[in-house]
């Protein structure tokens, strides 16, 4: 395959400025592709999703459960990806996205108590675990709330 034989899906391509209705010469004149009489021929047709009066199928399926519009998508870290700074480094939410540990750090970056540290590192996220701080300041490190 090469660039110049490329070309799109058959069908894909539609052109918007077609004139419907426009006489048999056109190709698309007398019923305007719309065949012959029925609710979908005239205007008005129904609404996607309309079953002709039946219940529909999004009414008939249970709702279940509940989203809480106040509830926020924090991004969980262990403590040993935090091994991969240089000692005395200042880690931010900005450094871990640089570093590749974090890709969409979302409403927040908690740290978590995981595996061992052997750095000293200033951590300024959102979160910590109690666990996730304890061994971030065993080390003389800091461990800051944004």
């Amino acid at each position: 395959m090469n660039l110049s034989e490329l070309r799109p899906a058959d069908g894909s391509k539609h052109n918007d400025n077609f004139r419907r209705g426009r006489g048999h010469g056109s190709g698309n004149g007398k019923t305007a592709g719309k065949g012959h009489k029925g609710q979908k021929a005239r205007s008005g047709a129904p609404r996607p999703g309309f079953e002709g009066g039946q219940m529909p199928l999004y009414r008939r399926l249970p709702k279940r459960g509940f989203t809480c519009r106040n509830s926020k998508q924090i991004v969980g870290i262990n403590v040993d990806m935090l091994n991969r700074f240089d000692d005395g480094a200042e880690v931010t939410v900005a450094t871990l996205v640089g570093a590749g540990i974090v890709k969409n750090p979302r409403d927040g970056v908690k740290i978590l108590g995981n595996g061992e540290l052997t750095k000293k590192l200033t951590v300024k996220v959102n979160a910590y675990s109690e666990g996730a701080k304890q061994k971030i300041e065993a080390l003389g490190g800091n461990a800051e709330v944004i």
